[in-house]
């Protein structure tokens, strides 16, 4: 997902069926890129045991669960985890008021390396990552960002749905995760 390309084989966007640039709906991430998939530098670990809290979460009940996971669960002995608390390499963020996401990336290139941030915000939003670089002193080391999306007052409706890319770039890698937000409508008191 994160070494996938914005752009097709021709150096143009990717387009939908009716020729007009594709949105994240119609590409998912993206292109895949095989030589850049091969070597990717930055991973979003997840393992299967984190699904379980969030299968709980979402309703399932424990033999359900179970089934998936292939062993006995019990929901009630898992907390719930959100699905913005997984830590997957995208956003979506379901946005009325401001919203924080945390995601641990390791480091699967070069020792003594380091990447700093670039977002294209969706429409509409401000995106600040904190910390805007990350420093990696050896393979497999792990760090931690968190992501805060805060709507932006432009006075003009939204659209139902706004995209956006953040990026970690380093000399060699460049690592994309796609944003989707989608607008909820905060009510005003007096409706």
């Amino acid at each position: 997902m994160t070494s996938t390309d914005s752009i097709n084989f021709e150096n143009k966007l990717i387009v939908d069926e009716a020729l007009h640039p594709a949105d994240l709906f119609a590409t998912g991430s993206g292109h895949v890129n095989p030589s850049r998939a091969n070597d990717h530098g930055l991973v979003y670990d997840i393992e299967p045991d984190d699904y379980i809290p969030y299968l709980c979460g979402l309703g399932y009940d424990d033999t359900e669960v179970g089934i998936i996971a292939h062993r006995t669960i019990k929901c009630s002995e898992n907390s719930s985890t959100p699905e913005r608390e997984l830590n997957y390499p995208s956003f979506s963020v379901v946005l009325g008021s401001q919203q924080t996401f945390t995601r641990t990336v390791t480091n699967v290139g070069e020792a003594n390396s380091s990447y700093v941030v670039m977002v294209t915000a969706p429409e509409g939003f401000d995106v600040k990552v904190q910390p805007n670089k990350l420093y990696f002193l050896e393979a497999n080391q792990k760090k931690t960002y968190s992501v805060k999306f805060s709507r932006i007052e432009s006075g003009n409706e939204p659209a139902e749905y706004a995209q956006g890319f953040l990026q970690w770039v380093s000399a060699k890698h460049t690592v994309r995760s796609p944003i989707l937000v989608k607008f909820k409508t905060i009510k005003s008191a007096s409706t």
